[in-house]
Parts: C-alpha cells; sequence; structure tokens
C-alpha cells in the first residue's frame, strides 16, 4: 500500500531563522508511521532544514538538470547533494508561467535527478480556461507523457506526481474531492498505459491547490490520492502539523 507523502511547499518564504523556529515546533510531533512528512524550502535555507530536521524531509523548489556550466543562478544537484538533499520540485506551474520551464526541461531534470538517486515531485496541472474547455486530463496526461519520455518503469516508481489544477493555488478554491480523484485516476490510468497498471500503481500521486486542515481528510479518502502539495498551509505550524497528522 502506497504511503501519504505531504509535503509542505514554503515556495519564496523562510529565512534561516523562521525554518528553524518552525521546525523546532514541528519536527517532533511530524512523525507519523503511514505519512512522510515535508517540506520544500528556498535554497538559502536547505542546509538549515537538513540540520534541524529529523521527521521531515526536505526538499529543493528546483534544479538544474546539467551538472556544471555557465548557468547563472542556477543550482545543480550535486549541490544539493553535498547537504544531504533527497527530494525535488520540478515542473511548479509557477515555475512554468514566470520562468519558462517546459516539460521538456521537467524531462531532462527528472532524468538527472533519479541518475543522482534523488527523488522529483513532478508537478502537473491545468489553467483555468482548459478546465472550462474540458481539456484538463487531455492536458495533464500530455504533461505527464512528456515528464516521463525515456524513464523506465523502475525508475518512475521512485518518483512521486503532484496533481495541482493552477486555478486552485493560492485562491481558496479547491477542486473537489471528486473533481481532484478524477484527474488523478486519469493519471494513474494514463501511466499504466505508459508503462503497466503494476508500475502504475506504486506511483503516489499528490494533489495541490489550497489544501487545508478542514479539506485534507476528504482529500486523503479518495483512492487515487496519495497525499498533497500545500501552499500557504504548511507555513503555520498548527496547520502543518494538523495536516500531516489527519489520520490521528
Amino acid at each position: 500500500m502506497r504511503k501519504k507523502v505531504i509535503f509542505g511547499n514554503w515556495k519564496m518564504n523562510g529565512t534561516n531563522a523562521a525554518v528553524k523556529e518552525f521546525l523546532a515546533a514541528v519536527d517532533a510531533n511530524a512523525n507519523n508511521s503511514e505519512v512522510v512528512a515535508g517540506l520544500g524550502l528556498p535554497f538559502t535555507a536547505l542546509a538549515t532544514g537538513i540540520a534541524n530536521a529529523k521527521n521531515v524531509k526536505i526538499a529543493a523548489q528546483n534544479v538544474h538538470f546539467e551538472k556544471n556550466g555557465a548557468f547563472t543562478g542556477e543550482v545543480s544537484i550535486a549541490m544539493l547533494q553535498e547537504i544531504g538533499v533527497e527530494y525535488v520540485i520540478i515542473g511548479h506551474s509557477e515555475r512554468r508561467e514566470m520562468f519558462n520551464e517546459t516539460d521538456a526541461t521537467v524531462n531532462a531534470k527528472a532524468k538527472a535527478i533519479l541518475a543522482a538517486n534523488m527523488t522529483p515531485l513532478v508537478c502537473c496541472g491545468e489553467t483555468l480556461a482548459t478546465k472550462e474547455a474540458g481539456k484538463t486530463i487531455e492536458w495533464v496526461n500530455g504533461q505527464i507523457k512528456a515528464a516521463y519520455e525515456g524513464i523506465s518503469a523502475v525508475d518512475a516508481i521512485k518518483t512521486i506526481i503532484a496533481y495541482e489544477p493552477i486555478w486552485a493555488i493560492g485562491t481558496g478554491k479547491t477542486a473537489t474531492s471528486q473533481d481532484a480523484e478524477e484527474v488523478c485516476k486519469a493519471i494513474r490510468e494514463n501511466l499504466a498505459k505508459i508503462y503497466d497498471q503494476a508500475t502504475a500503481d506504486e506511483i503516489t500521486i499528490q494533489y495541490g491547490g489550497s489544501v487545508k486542515p478542514d479539506n485534507i481528510k476528504e482529500l486523503m479518502s479518495m483512492p487515487n490520492i496519495d497525499g498533497a502539495l500545500v501552499g500557504g498551509a504548511s507555513l503555520l505550524a498548527n496547520d502543518y502539523l494538523a495536516l500531516v497528522n489527519y489520520n490521528k
């Protein structure tokens, strides 16, 4: 059975002092045996996060796919490995919309992360216009097919997918649990076509988009939703603990 994987994504928030204070408040209580708890932190706070986390896994929010080179402002996989990072969020809609992330770069990053024995959290999701046009599943499945191009089944089961409808990120709007389940189920069916059913059944699929303590239980009750990628609510210690301990 797939464990639930609930990661906060702090985006461009969190000084080193704030991260240290936050983990002092939550880490000891984020020891749910049925949930993998994590935080995606800014590059400058990753080392502090790792030094102060025992139960909470620490993720980077991006990485470059090249080993090194003339890429001003970028961070390499080796740089993340040096400080002990094991998870990397890639392809988030904000990266795609603001910083020209493409399906091709998501694929290149996923391959590089897997080659380094790290875990990519592969984000996908549709705009409101795509949703209203009735093309959500077609769009998301296209993103997944491109992201997993050339990745073996053995490696695919090491990844995590985060389905985040763009129209629900930071807006207060949340897809209903049934709507989220429909898309996550379609993603799993797509993975079964790309690989096989056994492989698809092993891959963790998160939902993200205005996830809060008051809707986490219903979302986690869906058969194809294996966790959550959480924005704003993950910045608050009490809310974060309510999310990662939703089943207690």
